[in-house]
Protein backbone atom coordinates (compact mmCIF):
# COMPACT_ATOMS: atom_id res chain seq x y z
CA UNK A 1 0.00 0.00 0.00
CA UNK A 2 1.65 3.40 -0.96
CA UNK A 3 1.44 6.33 1.18
CA UNK A 4 -0.37 8.95 1.08
CA UNK A 5 0.80 12.88 1.53
CA UNK A 6 -1.92 13.93 4.00
CA UNK A 7 -4.19 16.97 3.95
CA UNK A 8 -1.78 18.55 7.14
CA UNK A 9 0.81 20.78 7.60
CA UNK A 10 2.90 18.10 5.76
CA UNK A 11 0.52 17.55 2.88
CA UNK A 12 0.87 22.12 2.63
CA UNK A 13 4.44 22.19 2.79
CA UNK A 14 4.99 19.17 0.24
CA UNK A 15 2.27 21.41 -2.24
CA UNK A 16 4.09 24.76 -0.86
CA UNK A 17 7.30 23.16 -2.43
CA UNK A 18 6.29 21.58 -5.54
CA UNK A 19 4.60 24.68 -6.54
CA UNK A 20 7.68 26.12 -5.69
CA UNK A 21 9.57 23.89 -7.65
CA UNK A 22 7.30 24.30 -11.33
CA UNK A 23 7.59 28.27 -10.51
CA UNK A 24 11.37 28.22 -9.96
CA UNK A 25 11.65 25.92 -13.28
CA UNK A 26 9.13 28.31 -15.27
CA UNK A 27 10.58 31.55 -14.17
CA UNK A 28 14.89 30.82 -14.48
CA UNK A 29 16.14 29.74 -17.97
CA UNK A 30 15.39 26.45 -19.34
CA UNK A 31 15.28 24.58 -22.88
CA UNK A 32 11.41 25.54 -24.13
CA UNK A 33 8.63 23.10 -22.84
CA UNK A 34 11.26 21.49 -20.49
CA UNK A 35 9.57 22.16 -17.38
CA UNK A 36 8.07 19.64 -14.13
CA UNK A 37 4.21 21.02 -14.59
CA UNK A 38 3.09 17.68 -16.21
CA UNK A 39 5.36 15.18 -13.79
CA UNK A 40 4.12 17.49 -10.63
CA UNK A 41 0.41 17.10 -12.47
CA UNK A 42 1.17 12.98 -12.01
CA UNK A 43 2.65 13.01 -9.13
CA UNK A 44 0.29 15.17 -6.98
CA UNK A 45 -2.47 12.65 -8.71
CA UNK A 46 -0.53 9.64 -7.18
CA UNK A 47 0.41 10.48 -3.74
CA UNK A 48 -1.65 13.54 -2.26
CA UNK A 49 -4.67 12.08 -0.22
CA UNK A 50 -6.52 14.60 -1.33
CA UNK A 51 -7.04 14.61 -4.73
CA UNK A 52 -8.42 18.95 -4.89
CA UNK A 53 -4.48 19.30 -4.22
CA UNK A 54 -3.54 17.38 -7.21
CA UNK A 55 -5.45 18.92 -9.47
CA UNK A 56 -4.56 22.17 -7.45
CA UNK A 57 -0.87 22.41 -6.92
CA UNK A 58 0.31 22.45 -10.98
CA UNK A 59 -2.57 24.88 -11.94
CA UNK A 60 -1.98 27.15 -8.27
CA UNK A 61 1.82 27.08 -9.79
CA UNK A 62 0.92 27.90 -13.49
CA UNK A 63 -1.11 30.66 -12.72
CA UNK A 64 1.17 31.70 -9.79
CA UNK A 65 4.21 32.11 -12.68
CA UNK A 66 2.31 33.07 -15.27
CA UNK A 67 1.74 36.28 -13.23
CA UNK A 68 5.49 36.99 -14.03
CA UNK A 69 5.38 35.05 -17.61
CA UNK A 70 2.23 36.87 -18.85
CA UNK A 71 -0.79 35.75 -19.67
CA UNK A 72 -1.90 34.20 -23.08
CA UNK A 73 -5.24 33.23 -25.39
CA UNK A 74 -4.16 29.69 -24.97
CA UNK A 75 -3.79 29.65 -21.22
CA UNK A 76 -6.95 27.95 -20.59
CA UNK A 77 -5.65 24.69 -23.19
CA UNK A 78 -2.99 24.47 -21.34
CA UNK A 79 -4.33 24.34 -18.18
CA UNK A 80 -6.99 21.96 -18.91
CA UNK A 81 -4.31 20.02 -20.75
CA UNK A 82 -2.57 19.65 -17.17
CA UNK A 83 -6.19 18.75 -15.58
CA UNK A 84 -6.38 15.65 -17.74
CA UNK A 85 -2.82 14.69 -17.14
CA UNK A 86 -4.00 14.85 -13.27
CA UNK A 87 -7.06 12.45 -14.58
CA UNK A 88 -4.62 10.04 -16.11
CA UNK A 89 -2.62 9.82 -13.11
CA UNK A 90 -5.37 8.73 -11.02
CA UNK A 91 -6.95 6.12 -13.09
CA UNK A 92 -3.30 4.78 -13.97
CA UNK A 93 -0.77 5.71 -11.17
CA UNK A 94 -2.92 6.15 -7.90
CA UNK A 95 -1.84 2.79 -5.83
CA UNK A 96 0.04 1.54 -8.30
CA UNK A 97 3.39 4.05 -9.50
CA UNK A 98 5.99 1.65 -10.49
CA UNK A 99 8.73 3.15 -12.64
CA UNK A 100 7.42 1.28 -15.53
CA UNK A 101 3.91 2.66 -15.21
CA UNK A 102 4.99 6.21 -14.12
CA UNK A 103 7.22 6.15 -17.69
CA UNK A 104 3.85 5.24 -19.80
CA UNK A 105 1.96 8.28 -18.10
CA UNK A 106 4.38 10.49 -18.44
CA UNK A 107 4.45 9.49 -22.16
CA UNK A 108 1.16 9.77 -21.93
CA UNK A 109 1.21 13.05 -20.57
CA UNK A 110 3.24 14.84 -23.24
CA UNK A 111 0.89 13.27 -25.70
CA UNK A 112 -1.60 15.27 -24.16
CA UNK A 113 -0.25 17.89 -23.99
CA UNK A 114 1.15 18.34 -27.31
CA UNK A 115 -2.25 17.79 -28.56
CA UNK A 116 -4.43 20.22 -26.21
CA UNK A 117 -2.26 22.55 -26.04
CA UNK A 118 -1.63 22.84 -29.87
CA UNK A 119 -5.43 22.71 -30.55
CA UNK A 120 -5.65 25.53 -28.40
CA UNK A 121 -3.44 27.57 -30.57
CA UNK A 122 -4.68 26.43 -33.80
CA UNK A 123 -8.24 27.29 -32.21
CA UNK A 124 -7.32 30.67 -31.19
CA UNK A 125 -4.85 31.90 -33.06
CA UNK A 126 -4.64 33.31 -36.33
CA UNK A 127 -1.48 31.94 -37.57
CA UNK A 128 -3.12 28.75 -39.26
CA UNK A 129 -6.33 28.44 -41.10
CA UNK A 130 -9.68 26.85 -39.64
CA UNK A 131 -9.72 23.70 -41.29
CA UNK A 132 -8.39 20.20 -41.42
CA UNK A 133 -5.03 21.49 -43.04
CA UNK A 134 -4.29 24.63 -40.71
CA UNK A 135 -4.79 21.93 -38.04
CA UNK A 136 -1.88 19.71 -39.52
CA UNK A 137 0.69 22.44 -40.06
CA UNK A 138 -0.34 23.58 -36.40
CA UNK A 139 0.86 20.31 -34.96
CA UNK A 140 3.80 19.69 -37.51
CA UNK A 141 5.10 23.13 -36.69
CA UNK A 142 5.39 22.20 -32.45
CA UNK A 143 7.28 18.70 -33.62
CA UNK A 144 10.85 21.01 -32.29
CA UNK A 145 8.85 21.05 -29.01
CA UNK A 146 7.60 17.88 -28.36
CA UNK A 147 11.19 16.32 -27.24
CA UNK A 148 11.83 18.95 -25.24
CA UNK A 149 8.79 18.40 -23.54
CA UNK A 150 8.53 14.54 -23.45
CA UNK A 151 12.40 14.59 -21.90
CA UNK A 152 11.44 17.15 -19.31
CA UNK A 153 8.13 14.80 -18.41
CA UNK A 154 10.17 11.79 -17.75
CA UNK A 155 13.32 13.59 -16.24
CA UNK A 156 11.35 15.22 -13.60
CA UNK A 157 8.56 12.17 -13.09
CA UNK A 158 12.29 10.34 -12.11
CA UNK A 159 12.97 13.23 -9.96
CA UNK A 160 10.05 13.49 -8.13
CA UNK A 161 8.90 9.29 -8.43
CA UNK A 162 12.42 7.93 -7.45
CA UNK A 163 12.60 8.92 -3.92
CA UNK A 164 8.46 7.42 -3.18
CA UNK A 165 9.89 3.94 -5.05
CA UNK A 166 13.35 3.79 -3.01
CA UNK A 167 11.16 4.38 -0.20
CA UNK A 168 8.34 1.84 -0.51
CA UNK A 169 11.26 -0.77 -1.59
CA UNK A 170 13.06 0.62 1.65
CA UNK A 171 10.06 -0.46 3.86
CA UNK A 172 9.15 -3.39 2.06
CA UNK A 173 12.62 -4.94 3.01
CA UNK A 174 12.21 -4.20 6.35
CA UNK A 175 8.83 -5.50 6.61
CA UNK A 176 9.80 -8.33 5.48
CA UNK A 177 12.81 -9.18 7.68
Amino acid sequence: MEQRIGRGRAGFWAAAALVTLVCATRLLPHPPNFAPVGAVALFGAAYFADRRAAFAVPLVAMLLSDLALGFHATMAYVYGAFALISLVGFGFLRGKATPLRTAVAAVASTAIFFLVSNFGVWAVGSYYPKNAVGLAECYVAAIPFLGNTLAGDLFYSAVLFSPAWLAQRYLSTTQAR
